[in-house]
């Protein structure tokens, strides 16, 4: 097992030009990392509310997941990135995230955005109810996407499976009590799973931003504002362990 996890965040907009996205993403991520996250629906942006964006769905051979694990074996890193991937339903893709790296795997948001008056179901697909972990320098990697870190379930069954570090790809839109939900809800994860919690958003105008690292006890290791940039950090396992030994709140669970 690695010591450290070196974790870089890419807080960027994805446009409506797949081909865009895609010369961004080889163009903008360099090596220094062994964890690389970008955002939800990096390879498109979803467009106006309530888009098809089924035109722009992908299968996990096509150009986007391709290019995804091209940029990893090229830094030598690990990436993250959201995209639309094809399902049985023409009409209404997964959610996904595509990793690419060692250990390239695939994750299927379970929990659509039904919710503040959208209506994600009426256009993608979820996903298979099964957690997702993803193994990162020696690290346990749990994969959530944006609304599915409203439900405290999910990430706890990624805490059971293994993951010591839980990546939140989002593109957390505005409104009220919006970023208040979003910093609380990523924090809340990391102390109540006493585990590393990544968020990596979009940034305003169309979405929130503040994407942000939390560590095991709840504390902001970076953050950003509402602006495209990109943050690091580097994760530590005796953070992750003492964290554990001082609240052993997983051991002391009664079922």
């Amino acid at each position: 097992m690695s010591d450290q996890l070196r974790v870089r965040v890419h807080q960027w907009a994805s446009g409506l030009d797949p081909a865009d996205n895609r010369a961004r993403l080889a163009q903008g991520v360099e090596p220094g990392a062994d964890l690389v996250v970008l955002p939800e629906a990096f390879a498109r942006d979803f467009g106006e509310a309530g888009s098809d964006v089924s035109a722009h769905a992908e299968a996990l051979d096509g150009p986007f997941a391709g290019e995804v694990a091209r940029v990893a074996a090229t830094t030598g890193s690990t990436v993250v990135a959201g995209m639309f991937e094809t399902s049985q339903d023409p009409a209404r893709p997964y959610n996904t995230l595509v990793v690419g790296g060692a250990d390239t795997a695939a994750y299927r948001k379970i929990h659509l955005y039904d919710s503040f008056g959208y209506r994600e179901s009426d256009r993608l697909t979820g996903g298979p109810l099964e957690p997702a972990v993803v193994e990162v320098a020696g690290w346990q990697v749990g994969l959530m996407t944006c609304y599915d870190l409203r439900f405290p379930e999910l990430a706890r069954r990624l805490v059971d499976a293994g993951a010591e570090v839980l990546v939140v790809p989002a593109a957390w839109l505005p409104g009220e009590r919006k970023v208040t939900h979003w910093r609380t809800l990523l924090a809340a994860r990391a102390i109540e799973n006493t585990c590393f919690v990544i968020g990596a958003g979009q940034p305003e105008p169309r979405y929130v931003g503040h994407s942000a690292v939390f560590g095991p006890l709840g504390d902001t290791l970076v953050e950003a504002d509402g602006h495209e940039q990109v943050l690091e950090a580097v994760l530590e396992r005796r953070d992750l362990d003492e964290a554990r030994r001082t609240n052993p709140s997983l051991a002391n669970r009664r079922l």
